[in-house]
């Protein structure tokens, strides 16, 4: 009988440049998601980003920048 799996990950700031702490869980979270469905089990993938947060609107402001265009300059 197949299971059902909610597979979410640490939601990211965009406030620096990914690492590959940000990129290892992602990549994890995703070989887990695929290897579950291969056996035929009902999953949800989930991940995103914050882009709302004080610490984009710092960042943006300490380069003088609007804070939308330094989130689209970070992805």
């Amino acid at each position: 009988m197949p299971g059902k799996y909610y597979i979410t990950t640490a939601i990211d700031y965009v406030n620096s440049p990914p690492h590959i702490g940000t990129a290892y869980e992602k990549i994890s979270a995703d070989v887990f998601a695929r290897f579950r469905r291969l056996l035929g089990d009902d999953v949800y993938f989930q991940m995103g980003s914050d882009e709302h947060s004080l610490n984009v609107l710092r960042s943006a402001k300490a380069k003088g920048i609007d804070p939308l265009a330094y989130c689209d300059e970070m992805e």
